[in-house]
């Protein structure tokens, strides 16, 4: 059981046939519906995640991740905490977060919280852009099982031919670059996208624009940092999820306040 366990945690969102459990452990279809029945209950007391039942000669059972609000919350407290440190103030008012990305804990949980967040967007691919946001992505992706598409800021020569568009960063007022390679996303690909910090919305602005160049479906945004010192009408962007929310920077005294963002709110 502790193996079948494993075997679950490690394929989420995969349908896995009782025939293929069977043949795995030599063991009666019987047993294993019984084992999974233990699984399921302790999956969802735990709040590990869901197990799902899927009937018919092609079914089986399937894994979905979740977090309970309760822990969640409890998680991103303490992550907020973290972030308040003074020496993580920068200027113009971002907060140096790159250490916590390299948390394997941390992007665990983090990744969850996004997949609990976006569980019923029937998404293909998660976008992100070099380089911070990476580590969210992919730790998103873990729990969701699909793949990451990398936004680059140029176009790289191992990438192939490229579409390329310009946008105002929303917090620079600076026209950038972006690109993503043609062989990288499918048409109507629904694509949920993860960036680390969020101020005005520029950069995810960019990438919801590079997306319509793919006759592509934003299917999500998600922010693991949001500031809240920008004001409502600068805001590029309105229907997005964070997970904390910076909310004010001292910079002469190095103080900041960071709450739970809007995922907590709902």
């Amino acid at each position: 059981m502790v193996e079948m366990t494993q075997y679950l945690l490690s394929r989420p969102h995969t349908l896995i046939s009782l025939t293929a459990f069977a043949d795995r452990y030599q063991s009666a279809k019987s047993s294993i519906s019984e084992d999974l029945a233990i699984i399921k209950e302790v999956f969802e007391e735990e709040g590990i995640g869901e197990l799902h039942t899927h009937a018919g000669a092609a079914g089986g059972v399937k894994y979905t991740p979740k977090m309970q609000e309760a822990t969640a919350l409890t998680i991103m407290t303490s992550i907020c905490r973290q972030l308040e440190q003074p020496e993580r103030v920068l200027p113009g008012g971002y907060l140096y977060i790159t250490d916590m990305l390299g948390q394997p804990e941390l992007l665990a949980d983090v990744g969850r919280m996004f997949a609990t967040a976006f569980a019923d967007r029937k998404i293909d691919v998660i976008m992100t852009v070099e380089t911070k946001g990476i580590p969210l992505a992919y730790a998103t992706a873990a729990c969701l099982n699909i793949p990451v598409v990398i936004v680059r800021r140029d176009n790289k020569v191992t990438e192939g031919s490229a579409v390329s568009i310009n946008y105002v960063s929303g917090s620079t007022k600076r026209i950038q670059t972006m690109s993503l390679a043609r062989r990288a996303l499918k048409e109507q690909s629904r694509v949920l996208i993860i960036d680390d910090f969020m101020k005005a919305g520029g950069t995810i602005q960019g990438m919801m624009d590079l997306l319509f160049e793919f006759k592509a479906i934003v299917a999500g945004v998600g922010v693991f940092v949001e500031s809240g010192e920008v004001e409502l009408e600068e805001r590029l962007l309105e229907d997005y999820i964070s997970l904390a929310k910076l909310t004010a920077v001292d910079m002469k005294t190095k103080q900041t306040t960071v709450i739970p963002g809007n995922y907590f709110q709902a």
